[in-house]
């Protein structure tokens, strides 16, 4: 069904050109954030007095806005690429059992909640700030530091091990440092894991300190021991964390590259060294891109949007998958036309250095080039006589 495609791709998969997906997106954003503003406000008794109506039916158009969205993923999700939601009814099941759909399922759930169960359910309302977990379906951002936690998860668990047997071992010896000077604050192990937990992690709450000369001493050594140790969740984090950007990015680029016809007779290998050599450039609508005259400095792969080349006599226009700039690299002149950008446009940017070392490596594209460049000018030459 079209019409089904056409929600999923809209709710679930939107392409880059498609406004109406980013417009969904942006609008998600903007409710959850709001949501989540409304929820500290209720707070306040003040505020909840004089606009407890305004609240209340802000709650309900967010209700019914979020039960829409889970029902409209539910009733599309048979368009995934996913082969498990493609059962009628039992890829509906798998979907809804997934991560992301089961906290749409709870940000709705407190208020449905109400109309069933007898009690009284406001201490509930706190729970509709699981609508911040929303975010991870739409944040770039947030669905990369999932990516970084879940792969380093066995690192992860290991320093948490780690972490337990020194809280342990710590709270142990304290313990039997300092039980018979101050038996109320060190009476037992487990009454010894807060001061424990407290020094390993350098909070240092000072409510409950040593008093012995061991105990001092031991505790010195837990404080330099927490500092080594708290750091290496932190250091394993930033590491993944910096991974996942490169590795998306690397894809991103990847699929731009294999989409521009020019690149899509390269294998693989190939694709891959041109990608370490180009630049993503994001341009506004009108800007200049390359100016007559200018000095040539790199050449340009467009894969979203449409520029315009002030050619003579008639103006030309490129779209995705064209390219330009390649003229004045080969022939080693000044740009011979000026390039504004129509759209707003995403350009892949080969600067001169890797233009050279990409033709040196291969020796094909130099002709394509050549050939190319060949064609445009006998064009150029063409209308200018005409």
């Amino acid at each position: 069904m079209a019409f089904k495609k056409r929600i999923y791709r809209i709710i679930e998969a939107p392409y880059p050109e498609d406004w109406k997906g980013k417009f969904f997106d942006e609008f998600m954003i903007v409710l959850i954030l709001i949501n989540v503003f409304a929820v500290i406000l209720e707070t306040v008794e003040s505020l909840a007095a004089v606009y407890g109506t305004f609240f209340q039916n802000f709650e309900y158009f967010s209700v019914a806005v979020f039960s829409v969205e889970y029902v409209l993923r539910l009733w599309t999700a048979g368009e995934s690429e996913d082969e498990r939601f493609h059962p009628p009814v039992m890829g509906r099941i798998r979907y809804a059992m997934t991560p992301l759909a089961l906290i749409d399922a709870i940000a709705i759930l407190p208020f449905y909640l109400a109309f069933f169960l007898p009690f009284d359910l406001r201490f509930m309302r706190v729970f509709r700030l699981f609508r911040l977990l929303k975010l991870t379906r739409y944040s770039a951002a947030l669905q990369t530091l999932g990516a970084a936690v879940y792969g380093q998860r066995r690192a992860l668990g290991a320093t948490l091990v780690i972490i337990a047997i020194l809280l342990v071992f710590s709270s142990s010896i304290i313990y039997l440092l300092e039980k018979d000077a101050q038996p109320e604050a060190f009476g037992s192990i487990p009454e010894a894991m807060w001061w424990g937990l407290a020094t390993l992690t350098t909070v240092g709450y000072g409510d409950i300190t040593p008093i012995s000369v061991g105990g001092k001493m031991f505790g010195a050594f837990v404080m330099v021991l927490g500092i080594g140790m708290f750091a290496l969740p932190a250091g394993i984090l930033a590491t993944a964390f910096s991974n996942e950007i490169r590795k998306r990015e690397f894809v991103v680029t990847w699929n731009m590259v294999a989409s521009v016809p020019f690149f899509s007779h390269l294998d693989a290998l190939r694709i891959a060294e041109i990608v370490d050599l180009l630049e993503i450039s994001v341009m506004p609508a009108h800007a200049t891109i390359v100016e007559r005259g200018g000095k040539a400095d790199a050449m340009y792969f467009i894969s979203l949007g449409e520029v315009e080349v002030d050619l003579r006599p008639e103006p030309q226009r490129l779209g995705p998958g064209d390219f330009f700039g390649e003229i004045a690299l080969l022939k080693e002149t000044d740009r011979t036309a000026t390039v504004t950008t129509i759209t707003e446009c995403q350009i892949l940017v080969l600067g001169v250095d890797a233009f050279k070392r990409l033709l040196a490596s291969n020796p094909e594209i130099r002709d394509i080039l050549t050939q190319v460049m060949d064609e445009r000018l006998a064009a150029i030459n063409e209308k200018s006589r005409g």
